[in-house]
């Protein structure tokens, strides 16, 4: 299979283009029009997808803390239910300045998708606490965590809502959450979050998974368009825990890892960088341009690299109509969430770039929250060699389902992707009705 520099696969309506052109645009604008495009290719009743525009509920809490130095400070937090015909909710939980009702709404909406396009039990949330955790010691973070917990303790549980570490918040995190509700509800429930260090229920495996499952679609995708793995070149934006862990398991499959970066700037070196020499920001942070490099870039300069694959891995709306003209990379793989406006989107379909979208590519991560409530709920852990076996076959079986829709419908891999999921979301309720 090759790439066809000259087709449009995407349809859009003249209102809709001069829509996306708008840039920025918030993640529940972004969500709720890729919904429509995936609807406009099936014969979905409009009723559902009109339903499926709209969070369940959206819990907006209060959380007051006392910092160290005695003063009360208030902050907001929330929790955004998306969707639960195919089981729990399920998403993430981030300690970020930005944090606002719909980004939350619009990050659920996604992580609906992602866990229907795995075939995952689940469906979508993600919640949130506008506050830098920078500036907040451990202690701080903790009782910020313990609160927000009793805040919203009422409509999380195993059965209904399970969150997950994200941006600002980690394993810990997840385990003053787990104990703050299971002190409240009189017994420990680990399932109640995934994302937890293994010794108090979390699986083996879950941090790296996002990244993993990057790299593991990076290699399909590859492979279709009949492409070398070891003669092709990578940018990665990022080195987080989803950048570095892509970067090196790319790296020892053979690829040639050329720029990274962190929020200071990228290096680059055409012959190719060493991955695991360099430390990821959980490893040490910022520490990528403190290493030697023939060249330093900026982050906006490495999505213009002139590279066989472009993995944008750090933070939402970096490609967008201005800059999507520039992209020299003859193949994106999404692996941040949001990183691609649908501006943009609209160019690489005219540029006959493909983009492989993030509600495929980063799920690994609920893929193997999803092991991990599995573990919890049975009480037995899995061995890491069983967790990335599984892993790699789900991300194979799902990637296979998307080609499959890809190939069938001519359309974009993104709209490939979301006709997958939203297919199997419609079809749940179809089959459940509306009550009453």
């Amino acid at each position: 299979m090759t790439i066809d520099s000259t087709a449009d696969n995407t349809i859009r309506t003249e209102q809709e283009s001069e829509t996306a052109d708008s840039d920025p645009e918030s993640a529940v604008e972004t969500a709720r029009r890729q919904l429509q495009h995936a609807a406009d290719h099936l014969d979905i009743d409009p009723n559902i997808v009109e339903r499926l525009k709209h969070p369940t509920a959206v819990h907006e809490v209060t959380v007051p803390i006392e910092r160290d130095d005695g003063t009360v400070e208030v902050y907001t937090g929330y929790r955004a239910q998306h969707d639960s015909v195919r089981g729990p909710h399920k998403g993430g939980l981030r300690f970020h300045p930005d944090v606002t009702r719909d980004e939350c709404v619009g990050l659920g909406m996604w992580m609906t998708w992602k866990c229907a396009v795995m075939d995952l039990p689940f469906g979508g949330a993600k919640g949130g606490i506008a506050v830098d955790p920078k500036d907040l010691s451990a202690a701080e973070k903790e009782r910020l965590t313990r609160r927000f917990t009793e805040g919203i303790r009422s409509s999380i549980g195993p059965t209904k809502d399970i969150p997950a570490p994200d941006m600002g918040t980690d394993p810990q995190t997840m385990a003053w959450l787990m104990d703050a509700y299971s002190m409240q509800e009189g017994e420990t429930i680990p399932g109640v979050v995934t994302g937890k260090p293994p010794i108090v229920g979390g699986s083996e495996g879950r941090e790296e998974a996002p990244g993993r499952s990057v790299a593991i679609i990076t290699r399909e995708v590859l492979e279709y368009y009949e492409r070398d793995l070891e003669e092709t070149t990578i940018a990665i934006q990022g080195y987080g825990s989803v950048a570095a862990n892509a970067a090196r398991r790319l790296d020892e499959w053979g690829a040639t890892v050329v720029a990274v970066s962190d929020v200071n700037g990228a290096i680059y070196d055409p012959t190719g960088l060493d991955p695991h020499a360099i430390p990821s920001h959980d490893e040490e942070p910022e520490a990528v341009m403190r290493q030697d490099a023939p060249e330093t870039l900026t982050n906006e300069a490495l999505l213009e690299l002139d590279v066989d694959v472009l993995v944008p891995a750090a933070v939402g709306n970096v490609l967008t109509v201005e800059n999507a003209t520039a992209v020299d990379a003859e193949i994106i793989v999404e692996g941040a969430n949001g990183p691609t406006t649908s501006g943009a989107d609209e160019i690489f379909a005219e540029r006959g770039i493909p983009v492989v979208p993030d509600i495929l590519a980063n799920a690994g991560g609920v893929t193997v929250s999803y092991f991990e409530w599995l573990q919890d709920i049975n009480r037995r852990s899995w061995s890491l060699e069983r967790v990335n076996s599984e892993l790699e076959t789900e991300m194979v079986t799902a990637w296979n389902d998307v080609r499959e829709a890809y190939e069938a419908r001519d359309v974009t891999w993104r709209d490939a992707a979301y006709i997958v999921a939203l297919s199997r979301v419609a079809n749940a309720h179809e089959a459940r009705g509306l009550w009453p």
